[in-house]
């Protein structure tokens, strides 16, 4: 009889796993079936300006959100507002001038965000070269990544500084601008950044001089910015907050914790140089976070101006329609509502 009992019991006690189990896959399935999976495609290989991405991604806030993000290196990067115009890319990083263009084209991207408030672009010269200002480069060589737009941002610091562009020697040397200035084939390059490429020719023992491009005449910008489609804004707006929401919340911590961030990010991108990073985000910090302005904050008349030197270096044949340029209706949401 006992036997007969406990066959009853142990046959009710499977039947009931059987059914707390089916009832708590079906309760994962639903959580899964939650997520939205959306992707972000970086400008180039992941580096210290990403680091706020790659906190917020392995501490949890995207998925905070709801949101199963995946980050990645494009094979080539130029085509990001392309893959974003297109949908195939939920999020992409790019820079405001290139935004310009691709509105000026057609393609309906939207910044939403801006990472960096100013420029990183510069020229960047050995201190041994002698050249300090951009008149000295009368004569000499310099190298670029063979972008149309580097070209006229040389010209007008060179001509702002009352300098002859035609005694400058451009030299397309891709983007082995630090090697192609460290071996002496140029005597400056354009198209690097000031926190980052002037480092990898500091640790070879060189001393270097930055011109900044904002200094010699060319409009303020923001260096990179975060960008979606135009159809995500008008209908999908939650999606973009979510995003931003968890993408400021990186950003912050790292911003309190830099050298954590960028031994977080190291984690899943072990190729990164720690030394270099951690040098790097520190000049970053106060162009990402400035005193009294809204992180990710963008200025229309920094827009304009921008435009308006693009129009009349004739990058662009039309004015472009700003209000679908970017927007700002994001950013205060995701800096906490303030």
């Amino acid at each position: 009889m006992l036997s007969k009992i406990y066959a009853l019991l142990l046959s009710s006690l499977m039947a009931l796993t059987f059914v707390i189990g089916c009832e708590s896959a079906n309760s994962s399935n639903d959580t899964r079936e939650n997520f939205n999976n959306i992707s972000l495609a970086l400008d180039w290989y992941p580096w210290s300006n990403h680091v706020g991405l790659f906190v917020a991604k392995e501490k949890g806030y995207y998925k905070d959100n709801n949101l199963d993000i995946s980050i990645y290196t494009p094979s080539d990067p130029s085509n990001i507002l392309q893959t974003v115009g297109s949908g195939k890319d939920d999020f992409g990083i790019s820079y405001q001038t290139d935004v310009i263009l691709a509105q000026a084209e057609g393609i309906p991207v939207t910044s939403v965000f801006a990472i960096v408030q100013h420029p990183l672009n510069s020229i960047i010269t050995l201190k041994s070269s002698g050249i300090n200002r951009p008149k000295d480069l009368e004569g000499k060589k310099v190298g670029y990544p063979g972008i149309p737009t580097e070209e006229l941002l040389l010209n007008t610091v060179v001509e702002y500084d009352g300098g002859n562009i035609q005694k400058v020697e451009l030299i397309n040397v891709g983007y082995d601008l630090v090697k192609a200035l460290i071996s002496k084939k140029v005597d400056a390059i354009i198209g690097a950044y000031w926190v980052h490429e002037s480092f990898i020719i500091e640790k070879q023992g060189l001393q270097v001089n930055v011109l900044k491009i904002e200094d010699w005449g060319v409009p303020d910008f923001y260096e990179l910015v975060i960008v979606t489609n135009e159809n995500t804004v008008k209908n999908n707006p939650e999606l973009i907050r979510k995003f931003l929401d968890s993408t400021v919340k990186g950003y912050q911590y790292s911003i309190e914790n830099p050298e954590t961030g960028i031994n977080i990010m190291k984690n899943s991108n072990p190729e990164i140089d720690t030394k270099l990073e951690t040098a790097g985000i520190k000049l970053l910090l106060p162009l990402w976070n400035e005193k009294d302005i809204l992180f990710g904050w963008q200025d229309k008349t920094r827009w304009k101006n921008l435009a308006s030197w693009m129009l009349d270096k004739k990058l662009i044949n039309n004015p472009v329609d700003l209000d679908k340029t970017f927007t700002n209706q994001f950013v205060e949401t995701s800096n906490g509502g303030r």
